[in-house]
């Protein structure tokens, strides 16, 4: 791919393409829809893909008609399936997903984002995302550098993707947990670019994942390594999450154990 060869918009600008999913999260949606008319850089695509919300969704989109440029409601096969249909429906030369109550760091984040790719237009441009824990902090969580891993080494919604790869790789809908890791690990594996930026790009609560989820999510990644790597590289990255699995599992049978004396 000429990684030069790009789309433009407003004044040679590339199109961003903001996808954003949600399902009854109408005060969470209009946090995100503020933070997207809040981006001071020219070229913004958002497109909305609801699963049939039944609250306040539709006044919610009403209300920001002037910054949805699409938008669906309808019932869906995931969250994956969610953004896929988002990814078909988007006209920009990059996607960001940034899910209902998601935030970009900044005001100027696509702006700056931008600029530092000073006409050079890698596959998946990323950096660093800030997370707020469930006692009302926030902590940087730190991209790491590309590599072959047994998990996310960026943060989804911290991440531009060329719409061309998106379209070319869709989410795999059988990892309802994985299936962005899998896509990255395909991306990857195809010689894609990637290019780590050294600054937050957005903003998400995070309350925790019960140990239960996270077990099904490591299984997944389990499966997606077993379905990609070869030998050499499942030698080298399963064997951390079969660890983490065991522990996490001992960690409930201990608090179970404790609930019960």
């Amino acid at each position: 791919m000429d990684t030069n060869k790009i789309n433009k918009g407003i004044d040679s600008h590339p199109i961003i393409s903001v996808i954003t999913v949600c399902l009854n999260a109408a005060s969470m949606l209009e946090k995100t829809l503020k933070s997207i008319e809040e981006q001071d850089y020219p070229c913004i695509e958002t497109v909305i893909v609801d699963g049939g919300s039944t609250d306040l969704t539709p006044q919610v989109l009403a209300r920001y008609a002037s910054v949805v440029s699409k938008s669906v409601s309808e019932k869906d096969r995931g969250i994956f399936d969610a953004m896929n249909k988002g990814v078909r429906m988007a006209s920009g030369d990059y996607c960001i997903f940034m899910n209902a109550g998601d935030t970009f760091a900044a005001k100027d984040t696509v702006t700056a984002v931008i600029n530092l790719l000073d006409g050079t237009f890698p596959d998946v441009v990323y950096g660093s995302v800030i997370k707020k824990k469930s006692d009302g902090t926030f902590f940087v969580k730190e991209a790491e550098m590309p590599h072959n891993a047994h998990r996310m080494f960026f943060c989804h919604q911290s991440a531009f993707i060329r719409t061309s790869c998106l379209k070319d790789y869709a989410y795999d809908i059988r990892y309802s947990m994985s299936a962005d890791f899998k896509l990255f690990k395909i991306l990857w594996k195809e010689n894609k670019t990637f290019r780590k930026l050294e600054f937050p790009i957005a903003v998400f609560d995070t309350n925790g994942v019960s140990n239960v989820n996270r077990v099904e999510g490591i299984k997944q990644n389990i499966a997606i390594i077993k379905e990609l790597d070869n030998i050499s590289d499942r030698l080298k990255l399963l064997p951390r999450l079969y660890f983490v699995v065991s522990m996490l599992r001992l960690r409930k049978f201990f608090k179970a154990l404790h609930g019960k004396s």
